[in-house]
C-alpha cells in the first residue's frame, strides 16, 4: 500500500478510471452483438436502429480513449458492410 498521499490519490483515480473504461467496454461489445445478432436474424430494420446506437457507443469510446480510433473507424466500416449487405 502506497504512504504518499499522491500515491494513494493516484490508484485511487486510476481504479475509478479502470471500472469506468471496462463498463464503457462492455456496453461496446453488447451494441456490437445487437448489431449482429439483427444481421443474423435477417432483420433489416433492427439492425438499423442497433447501428446507430452502436455507431455512437464506438465513436463514445474512442473519444474517451478506451479504443484507437481505428479501431473505432473499422469496426464501425464492418458493421455498416454487414447492416447494408442484408438490406439490399
Amino acid at each position: 500500500m502506497a504512504n504518499i498521499k499522491s500515491a494513494v490519490k493516484r490508484i485511487r483515480v486510476n481504479n475509478d478510471s479502470r471500472l469506468r473504461n471496462q463498463a464503457l467496454k462492455s456496453d461496446l461489445r453488447t451494441a456490437v452483438k445487437h448489431v449482429e445478432t439483427a444481421v443474423s436474424n435477417n432483420d433489416a430494420e433492427t439492425a438499423k436502429k442497433a447501428l446507430l446506437t452502436a455507431s455512437s457507443k464506438i465513436d463514445k469510446a474512442a473519444q474517451g480513449g478506451v479504443i484507437h480510433r481505428n479501431k473505432a473507424n473499422r469496426q464501425k466500416s464492418s458493421l455498416t458492410k454487414k447492416v447494408n449487405a442484408i438490406g439490399a
